[in-house]
């Protein structure tokens, strides 16, 4: 895996430490994402917890 992820590093011109960090900053936005959809949808309001879908699935997510 390390060998793997080094390598992807090198084809984006990036160091590992860099691709680490974007990797990290990218799975916390998308556990962030997750904790807002499920919140509003607690809450009772489908309609923001549509947007949040939206926002989610223009994401990747």
């Amino acid at each position: 895996m390390a060998e793997r992820l080094k390598n992807i590093a090198k084809v984006h011109g990036i160091s590992l430490n860099k691709l680490m960090f974007e990797l990290s900053t990218q799975a916390l936005a998308e556990e962030e994402a997750k904790q807002r959809f499920m919140t509003t949808q607690l809450r009772g309001n489908p309609k923001r917890a549509a947007q949040l879908l939206d926002e989610l699935d223009a994401l990747g997510l």
